[in-house]
């Protein structure tokens, strides 16, 4: 039987663990330094509402991990949803993506009419300034992307992000539907506790370490030290931020982090009808709130709002910046075959999600393992 590690017990990391166990003849070895799996997609309670760190439902273009995640976790198809910006010039809450239809009810609709007439599109776009103002102008950029931007990086000048192919959500202006992403798959779990009895199925097979840290790494021989023990694995699937498992050599990997204030209002709903997001680009200190009972469809007289910050407490969103990304990349240049790195922080990558973690673990797996049909 071969012996795999698995460094992190995320969402990417259980995914890895259970896409092994499906396929069998894995010796599974999972640490995580928390003392519970899941990291920020793991349910917890707060005022009798369940919430994770941040809103984590599930949204993919692909049907097969759709179902694939269905068949262990029941998901309940939340089409509807939308996201509102407030933009405190306007005095105005707007669709986002920004919306054709929005620009009627702008103030300065005639100068924003006349700037999309003029814009140069997206191909020579070098930063992500250049490449908003290149798809709706610059007066729409400024409402909508500049200040959001600046508070979601802690840059001062946008033109310092210089990748942006996560940007924007669906296309820079929309018209037509607008529910969801339009053709994305979106759900969230039926279970009050989310996506938390995922977590337990996908590493029933494992052995899992807890509150641990690895106290020494060795990639190169696909070596570990732990509790005091040296072990040697076959195959490892590192899912925390690359840079650790190499001493930092090539210089520290920087991410964004999130400060989350939950708030109890004494109203049985907050939100208007399928707005789940609310964003806000303006100067206030946080970027949106969510209105957790979207979600979870949970049942009380009151309602959980959560206020996100951005802030350096935690590792949350890899920066789009290409020197970082080149950073990045000299690190995975030093793994090894057998050794891969995968979710959001593992990629490096800010536009890795859910389903994009699951999808890894597959691909993962069925590279490595026995020429078996795959369980998908």
């Amino acid at each position: 039987m071969k012996r795999a590690l698995i460094i992190g017990g995320g969402m990417a990391g259980c995914a890895a663990s259970h896409q092994l166990a499906l396929r069998g003849g894995w010796d599974i070895t999972l640490v995580e330094a928390a003392p519970f799996l899941g990291a920020g997609v793991r349910t917890t309670w707060y005022g009798g509402h369940p919430h994770t760190f941040g809103p984590r439902h599930f949204l993919t273009q692909d049907r097969r991990i759709y179902e694939f995640l269905n068949k262990y976790l029941p998901l309940r198809p939340c089409p509807d949803h939308q996201f509102l910006t407030y933009i405190e010039r306007d005095q105005q809450f707007y669709n986002f993506p920004i919306h054709k239809d929005d620009i009627l009810r702008m103030p300065d609709r005639d100068q924003i009419t006349t700037e999309l007439q003029c814009v140069i599109g997206v191909a020579e776009a070098r930063n992500l300034e250049e490449y908003w103002i290149g798809s709706v102008g610059r007066i729409l950029y400024e409402k909508f992307i500049n200040g959001y931007s600046k508070k979601m990086w802690m840059v001062d000048d946008n033109r310092r992000i210089d990748t942006f192919h996560w940007s924007p959500k669906g296309v820079a202006l929309k018209e037509g539907p607008r529910a969801a992403w339009d053709t994305a798959l979106s759900a969230y779990p039926y279970a009050s506790e989310g996506y938390n009895s995922y977590f337990d199925i996908a590493t029933a097979e494992a052995t899992v370490h807890l509150s641990t840290r690895i106290e020494h790494y060795d990639i190169a021989h696909k070596t570990i030290v732990f509790k005091g023990e040296r072990r040697r694995f076959d195959v490892i699937i590192n899912t925390i931020s690359p840079d650790i498992l190499f001493d930092c050599v090539y210089g520290e990997l920087p991410y964004i982090g999130r400060d989350l204030h939950r708030i109890v209002l004494p109203i049985e709903h907050c939100f208007p009808e399928n707005v789940y997001f609310l964003y806000y680009a303006n100067s206030e200190p946080f970027t949106r709130l969510v209105e957790y009972k979207k979600f979870t469809h949970h049942k009380a007289p009151s309602t959980l709002i959560g206020m996100e910050i951005p802030s350096m407490n935690g590792k949350h969103y890899p920066v789009p910046i290409q020197s970082e990304q080149a950073k990045a990349r000299r690190y995975f240049a030093e793994m090894p075959d057998g050794v891969f790195s995968i979710g959001r922080a593992g990629s490096y990558d800010y536009s890795i999600d859910i389903d994009d973690c699951i999808r890894q673990a597959i691909e993962i797996a069925e590279a490595i393992a026995s020429p078996s049909p795959a369980p998908v």
